[in-house]
């Protein structure tokens, strides 16, 4: 029964994630293919349905759950995806920038955090930056 609650939890974890990102996709008022597609793979790498992402993506304008109960990995975790999503297509809008710092400080981040990791995240998701020092550097930023 245990296993259950802790399955849920983290189902609706991940959900409340995905639509913080598909929000910030959103936010140039059009959701790119690429930034899509890393979706699409985040939520169905932790068991999210492809129909249940796609349901999710027709519809962003859920609103933004408490992110402060997601543990210190969760909650860098989170904040490398918002990054790597708002690099994703090539183009950086203000927009982006300040629905990430918004999230950042949601997550108990000072808004500098997104500069910080943004200048060291690739837009690629096939290269990956060494998460260790960027959750070491993303450390320095916590309220």
């Amino acid at each position: 029964m245990e296993t259950e609650i802790n399955t849920i939890n983290f189902t609706d974890m991940v959900k409340e994630q995905l639509n913080v990102l598909i929000q910030l996709a959103a936010s140039d008022n059009q959701v790119a293919d690429k930034e899509a597609k890393l979706i699409q793979m985040i939520g169905q790498s932790n068991g999210v349905t492809k129909e249940e992402i796609e349901e999710m993506l027709k519809n962003p304008e859920r609103p933004i759950g408490n992110l402060s109960m997601l543990t210190p990995d969760q909650k860098f975790e989170h904040l490398y995806h918002i990054v790597q999503l708002m690099k994703i297509d090539g183009q950086v809008f203000k927009s982006e920038i300040v629905f990430c710092q918004d999230i950042a400080e949601r997550l108990g981040y000072k808004k500098g955090v997104i500069a910080e990791l943004s200048s060291r995240i690739f837009s690629d998701p096939s290269i990956t930056a060494d998460r260790e020092m960027l959750k070491a550097k993303a450390q320095k930023y916590l309220k």
